[in-house]
């Protein structure tokens, strides 16, 4: 099985069965983000524990849009539930470097491969300027959602 072939089969499958989708019910904080250029919409829930560290206790979403949006949703899922934040943030942040990749080659990047795992998958996204901000949507919602949680949790 090509390498393209196997990643198409990823994003296919987490759009097919997606992972934390459905809203739940215990969280500190809820966003919406939307894709103006396309339509695409996700709402996050995240709720983040302050023992010491801050750490992704829980995250869920619901959304519409397309197979890449949905998809890399339910990746940056798997990735960050149960990491601490700082953790969860770089992970969110080699995304984005994945996605500003233009396709390159990951061999020839200094992507690190083991702390994106299922989300290399995407890397074909990146040569496409108008498909990267549907992977982005759910990302940028976790972060916007993550940032507003620790900042509540300052408040208190």
């Amino acid at each position: 099985m090509q390498l393209e072939s196997m990643y198409q089969e990823i994003i296919l499958d987490h759009y097919r069965r997606p992972h934390h989708k459905g809203l739940q019910e215990l969280y500190d904080v809820e966003v919406h983000h939307v894709n103006p250029t396309c339509g695409d919409e996700v709402t996050v829930r995240v709720r983040i524990t302050a023992d010491g560290a801050h750490v992704v206790d829980e995250i869920s979403y619901d959304g519409l849009g397309c197979s890449i949006s949905q998809a890399s949703t339910s990746v940056m899922t798997d990735l960050v539930s149960g990491k601490p934040l700082e953790e969860a943030l770089a992970v969110q942040q080699e995304f984005l470097t994945l996605m500003q990749s233009k396709g390159a080659d990951i061999a020839d990047t200094d992507i690190d491969e083991d702390l994106l795992e299922d989300a290399v998958a995407f890397v074909g996204v990146s040569r496409y300027p108008a498909r990267i901000k549907c992977a982005l949507l759910g990302w940028m919602a976790f972060k916007d959602a993550a940032a507003q949680a620790v900042a509540a949790k300052e408040q208190t």
